[in-house]
């Protein structure tokens, strides 16, 4: 058995190709321990429920791993960047439940078809190169009836917010922060990845002063559904054993 924090890829499969924003990666730590009083309420609701072994895609610095449930039997933590990476493994090795922090990205999860309980994504979407791709690889990795838990933002706050979310992102939001966008729809883009949408609820973040492109964030759940089997192209593209 590998220690907890094991960087190691789990199918014997070279790890995706990794990605190193090294400026980003210091500033994205700092701030997310800073904003922890804001956020982490969220990510208890977020990850309360959850049992079996779970799937973590972004994982960044592992600020999550604190909050998930002693019925999670392990958790597979993917992060491509290499120092937020480090910080992961730093909070794994502090978890409570088992966490195996791995290299690797969203739209080529280096894991087997049907190997989860259920999947989270945190403040991620919103950075995944090709989102459809990275959903369907999430759908492939989760079981039949296999959960989706997601807390992330994305639209909002009427049209003028929306004029200037599309406008940052069309110019400078990504640059600066690490391919983020701000006006993506990601209730919208789980819906149309196949996945049936349980509760889900709108709030801000932060809840008081005053609201940036990227406060507008949505908490809730989807499902695989129970009866879906991997199309081939999928069944094609997963990792061997």
């Amino acid at each position: 058995m590998r220690p907890r924090g094991s960087s190691t890829a789990r199918t014997g499969h070279p790890a995706p190709a990794q990605v190193h924003h090294p400026l980003f990666a210091r500033f994205y730590a700092k701030c997310s321990v800073a904003a922890e009083p804001a956020i982490g309420v969220h990510r208890e609701e977020l990850l309360a429920g959850l049992s079996g072994r779970v799937i973590e895609i972004g994982a960044g610095n592992g600020l999550n791993f604190a909050h998930y449930p002693s019925t999670v039997s392990e958790v597979v933590a993917i992060e491509p960047e290499r120092r937020l990476r480090t910080l992961a493994v730093t909070a794994a090795l502090r978890s409570d439940v088992p966490v195996d922090v791995v290299p690797g990205v969203a739209e080529a999860l280096p894991v087997k078809s049907e190997a989860f309980d259920g999947a989270v994504v945190s403040l991620v979407l919103c950075s995944v190169r090709d989102l459809p791709r990275a959903l369907a690889e999430i759908r492939r990795v989760l079981r039949p009836g296999g959960e989706l838990r997601f807390f992330e933002h994305g639209r909002g706050g009427g049209r003028a917010m929306n004029a200037g979310q599309r406008a940052l992102d069309k110019t400078v939001w990504p640059l600066l922060f690490g391919g983020c966008h701000v006006s993506r729809d990601p209730v919208g883009a789980i819906r149309d990845s196949g996945y049936e949408l349980g509760p889900y609820r709108q709030l801000l973040v932060p809840a008081k002063g005053p609201r940036m492109p990227s406060s507008y964030c949505v908490l809730g759940t989807a499902r695989r559904p129970a009866a879906e089997s991997p199309p081939d192209s999928e069944a094609e593209s997963a990792p061997g054993p």
